[in-house]
């Protein structure tokens, strides 16, 4: 199982799917794929992929995705704190510089629920053929840091380590978009059109389910990606031959979803996402995802087509896979925050039953056509 070094989905990305398909462009325009006109950026909403196809019994969920970049699970990376990270958000964070030209965003501290929930999420997405940045837990030791960057910018006299943290590198692709950060909402998925060359309504719902599944409870636009392929851009032109819509930030998963996505409740939060069940309505196959302030995934329908398709994945993952996906990403390690009363972190144990009892959820559902 563990022989394998990279997914096939990463390959394909890599390789691409199609050649370009050139479009006219007026005398005196610059096309570009990071500010496309509203009927370009349609158009390749409706073409996109969301999955691709991997070996899910031979996927290495401790190793995680590899190539150049990679680090293996608990490795130091030694980097200088870089300029403030940009995108905003809450969650304590800072760019790290390992050269001038490698720089790593990092996510820290053990009561920070995203640097654990992230590389569990991500893994499996990587591991059942969906779209996700590559997220890996390691040990940071940064020079120019205060102890904690994100509140306190004023460097430590000494290099300052960081035991709890996970660093990032995208999913190759470019990005495209009609604005800095635009994204896409999760009702956009509907605009794919299967006759176009888009992804059926299976892989869409089932991506959908998956984000149910895992508690996906900030799901604003910018939190999804929609890119290139590689290797099917043309710049020139601002035109791109294959396209995909990915999900990029699933730091707030695996707790349940939360009005304004507090990090405590929606995200490595065992009691909450264990007693989460997956459906709110069981019948007809409607998924159980509270909106919250930000959530653009509410409840979604289902079809039996998505439910079956996600569930097929699912079921090749083994129980070492599962675990390997628990204990890599350390969620034994989650603390809560300083003060606060909240139980213990729950054991990899019982995160791989709670796991299993939410696939069982999807295997042994039958859901309406």
């Amino acid at each position: 199982m563990r022989s394998r070094a990279g997914s096939a989905l990463a390959v394909l990305l890599a390789a691409g799917l199609s050649a370009c398909a050139h479009a006219p462009v007026a005398r005196g325009s610059r096309p570009s794929l990071e500010s496309l006109t509203p009927q370009a950026r349609l158009d390749a909403i409706r073409k996109a992929q969301v999955w691709a196809a991997t070996d899910v019994p031979s996927m290495d969920l401790k190793a995680g995705p590899q190539g150049e970049g990679a680090f293996a699970p608990g490795e130091t990376v030694t980097c200088d704190l870089g300029p403030p990270p940009t995108g905003g958000g809450k969650t304590p964070k800072f760019v790290c510089a390992i050269t001038k030209d490698d720089t790593l965003k990092v996510k820290y501290g053990a009561d920070n629920g995203e640097v654990f929930a992230e590389v569990a999420a991500s893994r499996l997405f990587w591991a059942l053929g969906f779209g996700a940045d590559r997220m890996y837990p390691v040990r940071v030791v940064c020079r120019g840091c205060s102890a904690d960057p994100w509140h306190d910018p004023r460097p430590a006299p000494a290099p300052v380590t960081f035991e709890a943290a996970s660093v990032e590198r995208k999913m190759p692709g470019k990005t495209l978009e009609s604005k800095p950060d635009s994204g896409w909402k999760w009702r956009e998925l509907d605009l794919v059109d299967e006759s176009r060359g888009g992804a059926p309504r299976a892989h869409r719902d089932a991506l959908k389910l998956l984000a149910v599944m895992i508690q996906h409870s900030d799901s604003k636009a910018p939190q999804q990606r929609l890119m290139c392929v590689p290797g099917t851009e043309d710049e020139a032109h601002g035109t791109c031959g294959s396209t995909f819509m990915m999900v990029q930030d699933l730091g707030v998963t695996f707790g349940h979803a939360d009005i304004i996505n507090r990090n405590h409740v929606g995200s490595v939060n065992f009691s909450n996402w264990s007693r989460t069940r997956v459906w709110k309505d069981a019948d007809q196959c409607v998924g159980n995802l509270k909106k919250s302030l930000t959530g653009t995934l509410t409840h979604p329908r289902i079809s039996e087509g998505g439910r079956k398709f996600l569930a097929d994945l699912l079921v090749q993952l083994s129980d070492d896979q599962i675990r390997d996906l628990f204990a890599t990403a350390r969620v034994d390690r989650r603390q809560p925050k300083p003060g606060a009363s909240k139980p213990q972190p729950a054991s990899v144990s019982q995160w791989v039953e709670a796991f299993k009892r939410k696939r069982a959820e999807i295997v042994n559902a039958t859901c309406p056509r």
